[in-house]
């Protein structure tokens, strides 16, 4: 008898134009925690979405063993049935629902083809106790925080009785404390003998948690780590996965900083449906030529309202104060009076409200700048390719053609074509919330070299983000924002993790900075 639960052996996966897998093999031992790793685009989540049944069996070429038996999954039930259950990255809740809905959804607790509500609601409380949520069974899912319905997803796997549980980036959009909670639900879970495959970006995670490490590189298995054995450390992770030593994950910068270009005054947001919850409290801050500027917070702290707000008033009600562009007035009223103005905003969400996944990344470059590619209101064809292509060329976007369907697109890759889209509008002042959320380290530093581009042209870059390394990492400023107010400003010198989370953490008390 062995030890291992899962076996994968020369998986090959190819869609039209690309081999997303090539000759890809997986062992995963029965009670560990194996992570997979590598960039966007190396093929974890469709390895993962092979093994669940998404891609059913004829689809895809090799062997899936899974506690010695050779599976043929023909879909996600299938392998359910067996306890293989996958969270993907994008939760799956019907926000309508209630929590007890939603986890047995699709597996109703019935008796005699009637739904038994007293044993679901019962049966929820259990699944809830044991993730560690004290929220109503009845409660409705869409009105949990994110880090709460991460952990509604799981209580739905752990109804299915998992013995194989793959969570696709569980921490990619949750805060620093959810994120905690999530990894040590996880460690719980492995002591009691669960085995977990966890695919995630955030290489000190991983370090926590993962007991092996596999790393695909191109649709490729490159290699397998022991992490308590080998003694591994971040940089060999780094190394497996990009193919080569990342010395700096931040690209080096001497900025050249000029005159004030935006200035917000006395900004005031109220609640779209609660019209007496103030959500950007008498916020003041300004931007430079040539600077980079962080707003550090916590989630909920209202960093994406502000710049919803301010980019074309897209997010709020009762909004009062002042915006200025060098020195004067501009009153940014819709979105393509912003965009006019040369405001460009990088969505946290790219999939919801970045990008049109069904449309070829030709479409999605020039969305929001028709106009440049057009004569007398009609889009010319041959102008909207080679500004599609131009883009893909300097940003180094992976695909075969700029005919490609974005949705086909690894994260990373996706977020570059959002990238484009704002930088065809010839922005000065670019607004990037969580740009580089869900994607690797190798794409990281692409997209922070584009800033520091962006920023030497003389544009100012604002930055959200609830990454602290990286905000200290490529930053001249940081704001740092807490329930609706700016509570400090500091300097790239004088900033460091303890000083940002202490101005984080401080109510509202704190006076306006200019």
């Amino acid at each position: 008898m062995t030890d291992t639960i899962l076996e994968m052996r020369g998986i090959t996966k190819t869609f039209p134009g690309v081999k997303a897998l090539e000759n890809v093999n997986l062992k995963v031992k029965e009670g560990e925690i194996h992570a997979l790793m590598g960039e966007n685009g190396a093929g974890k989540s469709t390895l993962m979405k092979v093994l669940s049944g998404v891609y059913p069996h004829g689809t895809y070429e090799g062997d899936i063993l899974f506690k010695g038996n050779t599976c043929e999954f023909k879909n996600i039930r299938n392998s359910e049935q067996l306890g293989i259950v996958i969270i993907h990255q994008e939760l799956a809740l019907i926000p309508q629902l209630s929590i007890a809905e939603n986890i047995f959804l699709g597996n109703e607790q019935a008796r005699r083809g009637i739904i038994d509500w007293n044993h679901t609601v019962v049966r929820t409380r259990e699944l809830l106790e044991t993730v560690g949520l004290t929220e109503s069974p009845n409660a409705i899912a869409g009105a949990l925080g994110v880090g709460k319905q991460q952990l509604v997803e799981i209580a739905k796997a752990l109804s299915k009785e998992v013995k194989l549980l793959i969570l696709d980036e569980p921490t990619a959009a949750l805060n620093e404390e959810d994120s905690e909670n999530l990894l040590n639900l996880m460690l719980a879970f492995k002591k009691q003998g669960m085995t977990s495959i966890i695919i995630s970006h955030k290489l000190n995670e991983i370090m926590k948690v993962a007991d092996s490490i596999t790393i695909l590189r191109d649709g490729q298995s490159i290699e397998t780590l022991n992490v308590r054995e080998d003694q591994i450390t971040e940089d060999r992770i780094i190394k497996g996965m990009v193919g080569r030593d990342l010395t700096n994950r931040y690209p080096e910068r001497q900025p050249k900083i000029g005159e004030v270009l935006f200035e917000a005054r006395k900004w005031t947001v109220y609640h779209p449906s609660q019209p007496d919850r103030k959500v950007i409290d008498d916020v003041s801050f300004n931007v430079k030529r040539g600077e980079i500027v962080g707003i550090a917070g916590l989630m909920g702290a209202g960093r994406t309202e502000l710049a919803m707000s301010i980019f074309g008033q897209s997010y709020g009600k009762r909004i009062s104060g002042q915006l200025l562009k060098e020195g004067r007035e501009v009153k940014l009223t819709d979105i393509r009076k912003a965009i006019d103005n040369g405001i460009a905003y990088v969505t946290e969400d790219r999939k919801e409200y970045g990008l049109i996944l069904m449309d070829d990344i030709k479409r999605n470059t020039t969305l929001a700048n028709l106009g440049g590619i057009a004569k007398w209101f009609v889009v010319n064809d041959y102008e909207e390719l080679s500004v599609a292509e131009d883009f893909r060329k300097k940003l180094r976007i992976k695909t075969p053609s700029v005919h490609q369907k974005t949705g086909n697109l690894s994260g990373g890759n996706q977020q570059k074509v959002v990238l484009s889209k704002w930088m065809f509008t010839g922005p000065e002042l670019l607004i990037l919330d969580e740009p580089t959320r869900g994607i690797d380290v190798g794409a990281k530093y692409e997209i922070y070299t584009i800033m520091n581009q962006l920023a030497d042209q003389g544009k100012g870059i604002l930055v959200i983000s609830s990454e602290l390394p990286e905000l200290l990492g490529m930053c001249d400023r940081i704001y740092v924002m807490s329930e609706g107010r700016f509570t400090g400003e500091v300097t790239r010198d004088e900033a460091n993790q303890e000083v940002l989370m202490k101005y984080m953490t401080k109510s509202k008390a704190g006076g306006r900075l200019a």
